[in-house]
């Protein structure tokens, strides 16, 4: 089994990761979801039964049967996710690109709404104590301060995660059996009867289904830290946290019909069943349980902006590996991206009722894009057409129902994260679409036809030496393949004679952890090809890499890379290294439409803030020259021109 899959197996110590890594989020949901759906309105035994019931079968439906079930198969080498999802389907069709990148923005969106309003509902419990308490500072100071942690790794802090979040699941289900021990009769409420009441009675019936939702938030995380924990794991782990959370939702209706009548006003019925004397310890378990399920949304969207970028889908960005623990990284940029949305969501909302109204919309357009994805892993799996068709089916129309209700909440809130996922969404559909263009004018030329002139141009001592060895990065997938502007640059741009030149092409897998390598001497002791093959979750640090690659050929005998220099072949000095990279700028001359137009230049503003070429591969900046090349080449025959004669 490869160290990446230690919890592939169920284990109590898998066990205790799960609930420490994955159930922040719909754990910490009972904080704030009943106040959501009363809101405004008079208690009523009709609203609290039926609220039970949507939030149960919500649960069940939802997380259970879609998220837990269903979405849980689709593992990719043990990986999961809406990336590691894509990767797995994404030759079936190549429209799967657009829920792909509409899901990961959604999330990414997501990331920067979950930790205000979980950290600001659980402070906010400092109000039963300490009344006009300003607690918007406090929230601001924990976030800052949650953020300011990113960067040391969170492997030590993540092993207390476990044990915390087991107290605040058993604390949750104590709560709330200790009120249901009060109204046994309570439990009728998890009849589905009750849900299609409310809904079909109830004229807020729309605006409630957005609060439920609620409920199911953290369902994505399920999937998405499957490569954390291991599928036993997570499904034998969710069958405590749903216990518990439906235990202190109960507890909680219970609480609410005993005011029957009443309106709900500044109380949270999530305090409100806490003993007197136990609240400041349930606000203390509270806040770091929020504080948890904040940090398992960061990582997770550190996760995956490294995956979009290796898939080509996102600028490259500096990403740091702070520990050797497994998924731990850093990308220092989206840190201070995410701390500054939620700063600005704290200070634009401020209360966690405000910020309610921002919260669903953008992981409900996450969840449909995931069913779409999965209703093509499962005909991918030769699941029978009809239950693929039952299966979307079933939860278009569950969540098409949530999506809706959600849009109710788009002036009150909804804009904020609808705003926020559409200028992710630009960024990443010009990324890939900038892509597409460049590719279409690469021109690629058979290598064989160069090999004479590479080893004359290697051998003629009339030609200043460049480099002992000299290294190109190719995009060419087969390797009697070349552009021709590796050429242009190697033999007519500036001829660059070396004693052996080497190709380097990087090839991003749908596995997640590959890292393999091939080689082919194209010709002997003068030009060699390196094809890496490495997981989309791998670190492309190419110089490292290539370092070991020229390692295990000097050591098998395969290559001699001593400096052909008389004085120093002598001492069996090694020969310099030296990288070209060729980057494309955007000329003048081209026929682009006015969409690829604005695409490209889109492209290259984004470039500019973006990590270069040489930095992203990891090269070292000492060994390597940046050659500019226009995308387009204009040919000569596409000039239309007249000689005069006289």
């Amino acid at each position: 089994m490869s160290r990446h899959h230690n919890f592939s197996k169920l284990s109590t110590a898998g066990l205790l990761i799960s609930l420490g890594i994955i159930y922040g989020d719909i754990g910490t949901s009972p904080l704030y979801v009943f106040t959501a759906i009363v809101g405004k309105q008079v208690i009523s035994t009709d609203l609290i039964l039926g609220g039970i019931s949507c939030i149960f079968w919500t649960l069940t439906l939802q997380t259970t049967l879609k998220y837990v079930i269903i979405t849980l198969q689709a593992d990719n080498k043990g990986e999961g996710g809406i990336f590691s999802l894509f990767s797995l389907v994404r030759r079936r069709a190549k429209w799967l690109i657009i829920p792909a990148v509409v899901g990961g923005c959604a999330l990414l969106a997501d990331g920067i709404i979950t930790p205000p309003i979980t950290v600001s509902s659980a402070i906010e419990g400092l109000d039963i104590l300490y009344p006009g308490l300003p607690t918007i500072y406090i929230v601001i100071t924990i976030i800052t301060g949650l953020f300011l942690i990113q960067k040391f790794g969170t492997s030590l802090v993540g092993k207390g995660f476990g044990p915390i979040m087991f107290i605040w699941f058993t604390m949750m289900g104590v709560l709330g059996l200790a009120y249901i021990i009060q109204m046994p009769t309570i439990l009728k409420a998890l009849n589905p009867y009750y849900a299609f009441a409310l809904l079909a009675n109830n004229h807020n019936a729309f605006i409630i289904l957005g609060a439920v939702f609620l409920c199911t938030t953290g369902a994505e995380a399920l999937y998405s830290d499957l490569g954390h924990c291991g599928r036993p794991n997570i499904r034998i782990s969710w069958i405590y946290v749903k216990t518990s959370l439906v235990l202190n939702y109960l507890g909680q209706g219970v609480w609410l019909i005993y005011h029957n009548g009443q309106q709900l006003g500044n109380l949270n019925p999530f305090y409100q069943i806490m003993p007197q004397w136990f609240l400041i310890y349930g606000i203390a378990i509270a806040t770091v349980a929020a504080v948890i399920a904040s940090q398992a949304l960061i990582s997770g969207s550190f996760t995956l902006i490294a995956e979009a970028v290796r898939l080509n889908l996102w600028p490259k960005l500096r990403i740091i590996y702070p520990t050797d623990a497994r998924g731990q990284l850093y990308v220092p940029s989206v840190n201070w991206l995410l701390w500054g949305g939620c700063l600005l969501v704290v200070m634009i909302f401020r209360r966690s009722e405000n910020m309610e109204a921002a919260y669903g919309l953008s992981i409900t357009i996450a969840m449909l894009m995931t069913t779409i994805l999965v209703s093509k892993f499962l005909k991918a799996k030769n699941v029978p057409n009809y239950i693929v068709w039952l299966f979307l089916a079933i939860y278009i129309s569950i969540e098409g129902a949530f999506l809706m209700s959600n849009m109710f909440k788009f002036i009150h809130g909804g804009w904020f994260t609808l705003t926020i996922g559409t200028l992710l969404f630009s960024i990443m559909w010009a990324w890939h679409t900038a892509r597409k263009i460049r590719n279409r004018y690469v021109k690629f030329i058979e290598i064989s036809d160069y090999f004479t002139i590479i080893k004359e141009l290697s051998e003629d001592e009339s030609v200043p030496k460049y480099a002992s060895q000299l290294v190109y990065l190719t995009s060419a997938n087969f390797k009697s393949e070349i552009e021709s502007k590796i050429i242009y640059s190697m033999i007519q741009k500036q001829p660059k004679r070396a004693d052996v030149y080497w190709l380097v092409h990087v090839n991003v897998m749908d596995e997640p952890h590959t890292r393999e390598y091939e080689v082919n001497v194209l010709v002997p002791n003068k030009l060699i090809r390196v094809d890496f093959k490495l997981g989309f979750r791998v670190d492309q640090g190419v110089n490292l890499l290539f370092r070991k690659v020229v390692e295990d050929l000097v050591k098998n005998g395969e290559i001699d890379i001593t400096s052909q220099y008389r004085s120093l072949n002598k001492h069996k000095i090694v020969g310099d290294f030296r990288f070209i990279v060729l980057e494309k700028i955007l000329s003048s001359s081209h026929n682009l439409s006015f969409y690829e137009k604005f695409i490209m230049n889109y492209y290259f503003l984004l470039k500019k803030g973006s990590l270069s070429e040489k930095r992203s591969f990891g090269l070292d900046l000492s060994f390597v020259t940046v050659e500019k090349v226009p995308l387009m080449l204009a040919e000569p025959d596409t000039v239309q021109l007249r000689r005069i004669i006289r």
